[in-house]
């Protein structure tokens, strides 16, 4: 199955294609180069050309990121969102005997890597920031999706499904929030250098008595 064809899928009629998932053998390698590293990247350049290109307009008003802000915040967003990829699919596995479910890093991988196709998919709507609504959605829904995806390949007890993914969901708004904080201080830290390095070099050009 092609990427768009999974991702349509997914989207469309999500606990059969979880079921689907579930038969398919990936290695982590795959999960990554054939569809996160892919999906993962649409986010990210929507975000610049909406902040660093369109730009958001007030009153009449239009205000751009700056393109080097606007680079540095989409890199580290792209390298952020493959690195939580991992780290929640770390922590669902490690959270399965717990919850009476079966150790598996390559099913737990699938769970996260799928499941966030939405969020992905629908980053294509920062291109106008206007329509950032649509992309918050879509995290939502892959919110959703992670949890038919957990109920389907980690199976746990009916009793303890629901604890394992609330569980598993403040954890990933928890890891989410503070990758969102890092990259925003980050990107602003940067700029804010750019700018004493250029007031720098413009004082050293004033001439002197």
């Amino acid at each position: 199955m092609n990427m768009i064809e999974r991702g349509i899928n997914i989207l469309v009629k999500p606990t059969t294609e979880w079921n689907n998932i579930k038969k398919e053998k990936w290695t982590i390698q795959n999960l990554f180069v054939k569809y996160a590293m892919i999906l993962a990247a649409i986010p990210a350049v929507a975000g610049f050309i909406g902040q660093s290109v369109i730009g958001v307009s007030f009153f009449g008003a239009t205000f751009r990121q700056p393109p080097v802000n606007g680079i540095i915040f989409a890199v580290l967003s792209y390298i952020l969102a493959l690195g939580t990829t991992f780290l929640m699919a770390f922590i669902i596995d490690a959270l399965a005997p717990t919850f009476g479910a079966v150790k598996n890093m390559e099913d737990s991988l699938k769970i996260v890597v799928f499941a966030n196709t939405a969020a992905w998919v629908a980053g294509i709507f920062a291109i106008l920031p206007a329509l950032g609504i649509l992309a918050f959605g879509g995290s939502i829904y892959s919110l959703v999706l992670l949890y038919f995806g957990m109920k389907s390949l980690k199976n746990p007890p009916k009793d303890k499904m629901v604890g394992y993914y609330v569980v598993t969901l403040i954890i990933w708004i928890v890891i989410a929030v503070i990758a969102a904080v890092v990259v925003g201080a980050i990107a602003l830290t940067s700029v804010g250098a750019g700018v004493a390095t250029d007031a720098a070099e413009a004082f050293k050009m004033i001439p002197r008595s």
